[in-house]
């Protein structure tokens, strides 16, 4: 419970330097450098006429699939755990004009999270949770999503919280709650809402879960942040 109390610095864009927003398609990783830069960030560079990667420079390949494998590749024989975790995410979905290898998907998760790459053990939590590409496996998927928790992965925390909600270990799951929440999960202060209605959590307990909340969306927070997220991403990158 003493780990994984913070976002990692990983977690932060490379260019402002702020957490990355937790909600989907508000950042980009970049194939080149591996580097997820915030949307903000992009558009920033997009109005200054910058067609390349914000963070290494490297000219934005043509989404044909071929380019963007090569420099995936790339960063997996550097050694990038995030690029082999990314190559598993174009198995599984059949992008980059792959077909789709749940095995080979299994494979390049594993061999990402022994390398301790925190998204690749929560993935193998959810696939080990849900029996999906996998056996079920409800012993593995918790221990992945405690080494992923262990390593500040939000969700992988508040999915604890919802594991030990459902063994009525309430004590254990009001903490999880409060830490992701803190962390800036919507439904993880939902959830310590909901246990303080039941009486399962005190109204201190929701306060601190508010107050964390708060703090962490507005460290999310910036005007290009706000300004790109009015755009919409796929305007931002047909700009140029």
């Amino acid at each position: 419970m003493k780990k994984g109390l913070e976002r990692a610095e990983e977690d932060e864009c490379p260019i402002c330097n702020l957490p990355v927003p937790l909600a989907a398609r508000q950042s980009m990783s970049q194939a080149c450098c591996m580097k997820a830069v915030c949307n903000g960030c992009i558009l920033a560079a997009r109005k200054r006429g910058m067609s390349k990667c914000p963070f290494c420079r490297t000219p934005t390949p043509e989404y044909d699939g071929s380019q963007v494998l090569v420099m995936v590749r790339k960063r997996i024989d550097a050694g990038d755990p995030l690029a082999i975790c990314h190559l598993g995410d174009a198995y599984h979905y059949g992008e980059y004009g792959l077909e789709k290898d749940e095995t080979k998907a299994v494979e390049l998760w594993e061999r990402a999270a022994e390398q301790g790459l925190k998204v690749a053990h929560f993935v193998l939590g959810c696939l080990y949770y849900e029996g999906t590409a996998v056996e079920k496996d409800t012993a593995k998927a918790l221990g992945h999503y405690e080494a992923a928790a262990m390593r500040g992965h939000v969700i992988a925390r508040h999915n604890l919280g919802c594991r030990e909600s459902d063994a009525e270990n309430y004590d254990l799951a009001l903490q999880h709650f409060l830490i992701s929440a803190k962390m800036g999960h919507e439904k993880s202060l939902n959830g310590v809402k909901k246990m303080f209605m039941k009486g399962l959590a005190t109204k201190a307990d929701y306060a601190e879960a508010l107050l964390g909340y708060q703090r962490a969306i507005g460290e999310m927070r910036s005007g290009d942040r706000d300004e790109a997220l009015a755009w919409g991403i796929d305007n931002i990158l047909a700009m140029l």
